[in-house]
């Protein structure tokens, strides 16, 4: 399975929370670029987009197919804190973005807590477990750590820590009983 984070965003640029909003046409370029037919997947492959803007966008300009759009690829609902800037919720809400970072149920802006996207993504990984081979998925970051948490066993704050760059590529392989790590944040040479 590879997943390919979506291009950045104005708020990616602005260091934000992610909200659903469009991707940037720079990005939209770059992503038309990506050697999508390099990439050893089958001409069968079917290509999974977050319903987010950024993400459907993406999809169709790096694969040149219609995506199938799947609620569970979305990226967390961040709730009040969603479209504004990390810095400004660490001086307004200290210890609500202290909770968030340290406890994985924790959703003091009211949205979803990080254990809850990992369900979902989880679940959504196991449904296609099967057909890993064949599957693109295109999302924002917090779905990608959610689905590295769940391979390797990590709680959602330490998934967290992975660095995951808009229009890098991330893939695992489907093992019996669980996944495999390819690589993670893997940049296409444009």
């Amino acid at each position: 399975m590879l997943i390919i984070r979506q291009a950045g965003t104005p708020g990616t640029r602005r260091a934000c929370f992610p909200a659903p909003e469009d991707a940037d046409p720079s990005g939209l370029a770059q992503a038309a670029t990506l050697p999508f037919s390099g990439l050893g997947l089958p001409d069968d492959a079917v290509v999974f987009a977050a319903p987010w803007p950024a993400a459907v966008a993406t999809a169709r300009a790096a694969s040149g197919r219609e995506p199938v759009v799947v609620g569970a690829l979305a990226e967390a609902d961040y709730g009040t804190w969603a479209g504004r800037p990390f810095a400004e919720i660490a001086e307004a809400e200290p210890e609500g973005l202290g909770a968030w970072l340290t406890d994985p149920g924790a959703a003091p802006h009211g949205g979803e807590s990080l254990a809850e996207l990992g369900a979902r993504v989880a679940a959504w990984l196991d449904s296609v477990h099967v057909d890993a081979a064949r599957v693109v998925a295109v999302c924002d970051a917090g779905p990608v750590r959610a689905a590295l948490a769940h391979a390797l066993g990590l709680t959602a704050t330490r998934a967290a820590l992975f660095d995951i760059a808009p229009l890098s590529r991330t893939e695992l392989a489907a093992r019996h009983g669980g996944w495999r790590i390819a690589y993670v944040n893997r940049k296409a040479a444009l």
